[in-house]
């Protein structure tokens, strides 16, 4: 007797119920055609054809399920989007044209003018100016309080507070919030706690386990892990995401075919990369504490960070990016960065490639120099988002920056 497996054209998500995070960045979400590939397949297509009138306008109706058109219907996005929310944990899935339009797109959908947000400060730049400077323009305000400090978010909390949204760890000092602590304070009021997971991703760490709303990715840090696209993710209930979901069809910050088709790739090796970038990141973090120059650093891996606890309870992992405080100002930092010949001066992070840079002048730049000195942006920090190459070829690098400033 001969036993016969029919093959699906989608894999039922039953049979990948209880599966580990591992085997859920392989094979969630993946859609086959009639030609039954084994590789994802990429659509790259406008529109769709209908077998009649009547089948179109029951399509653009909402009365028949299918795809209408690449802006917000499209068999790559979707099988990218089904993967990264089995991996979350999360219902639903909305992809974007970027990480700041993942941002935008959730604002957008579930706030209005006369809202109010609470922001923890130690957020990428781009994110700051987004609520500060964009969303105000719209009536929605936004307070800037200590990511790890309670009392300030208890007490910038107001009767028309809808959103609590943080990173954690954060860019670029890798402070850790208590996650757990501020779900139930954002639900206690009402309001809905978003959190940015871009440096950890659900392979290191779960928010919506921790009580989170809405969990957002840059997909083009650690997502792609390559430095090839940018895109962007959101994920949370169903009920959400139809919201975010009806912005992203009304206004058009669309995630393309091809990068969805690169991001599904890359999540197939997000596990394994994520493990090597954590075992590079703590032992130069360890080995530049033990640099002269060096004033201090931050890494919650670091028994010296002052959230290390809490991340070992969060976490399964500390992430690849560290930054530090040299001895000195601009010019030590920059003549640090400009000493290095390997590492790539630039400001993407989540790359297998190691990268450098001088946030107060790169991703946190737009910031007053007040918003810089509450956040902690000083003109001697640099960071690093650590790659997977060979560490002690790391070390060699950046012992050239160290011999510049003995210089």
């Amino acid at each position: 007797m001969t036993f016969c497996r029919e093959e699906h054209v989608r894999i039922p998500e039953s049979d990948l119920e209880g599966m580990s995070v591992d085997t859920l960045a392989v094979r969630a979400g993946q859609i086959r055609t009639g030609e039954l590939e084994h590789s994802d397949a990429i659509f790259p297509t406008s529109s769709f054809v209908y077998g009649s009138a009547a089948q179109a306008a029951a399509r653009f109706g909402g009365e028949e399920p299918g795809n209408i058109y690449s802006r917000f219907t499209n068999p790559t996005v979707q099988a990218f989007e089904a993967r990264i929310a089995a991996m979350e944990g999360g219902e639903r899935a909305v992809a974007t044209a970027s990480g700041m339009a993942a941002i935008l797109s959730t604002c957008m959908a579930l706030l209005k003018s006369g809202d109010h947000v609470v922001c923890s400060r130690g957020v990428f730049g781009t994110t700051n100016v987004l609520f500060q400077k964009y969303l105000a323009k719209f009536g929605v305000d936004t307070t800037f309080v200590s990511l790890t400090d309670r009392s300030q978010w208890e007490a910038a909390i107001r009767p028309e507070t809808r959103m609590l949204f943080i990173e954690t760890p954060s860019n670029p000092l890798c402070e850790v919030a208590d996650m757990a602590a501020l779900a139930e304070l954002a639900h206690a009021r009402d309001a809905l706690f978003v959190v940015d997971n871009c440096f950890c991703t659900p392979v290191l760490q779960r928010p919506f386990e921790q009580g989170a709303d809405i969990v957002i990715h840059s997909a083009t840090k650690y997502l792609d892990g390559q430095g090839r696209c940018v895109g962007g993710v959101v994920v949370g209930p169903e009920k959400l995401m139809e919201e975010v979901y009806g912005f992203l069809r009304s206004a058009g910050p669309t995630m393309s075919p091809f990068n969805a088709w690169v991001f599904l790739k890359g999540l197939e090796t997000l596990p394994i990369r994520m493990r090597a970038h954590c075992d590079n990141a703590l032992e130069l973090a360890q080995w530049l504490e033990g640099q002269s120059a060096v004033a201090e650093v931050f890494y919650a891996g670091l028994e010296s960070h002052p959230q290390h606890e809490l991340a070992r309870q969060q976490q399964s992992g500390f992430g690849g990016v560290l930054s530090f405080r040299l001895k000195g100002g601009r010019e030590e930092a920059w003549a640090f960065i400009d000493a290095t010949r390997m590492i790539s001066i630039t400001a993407n992070l989540g790359d297998v490639k190691t990268t450098i840079t001088h946030p107060a002048t790169t991703t946190h730049g737009r910031l007053s120099p007040e918003d810089k000195a509450h956040a902690g942006i000083t003109e001697n920090l640099v960071r690093i988002s650590v790659g997977i190459e060979a560490v002690a070829d790391l070390k060699i690098d950046l012992q050239r920056g160290f011999s510049a400033l003995e210089q």
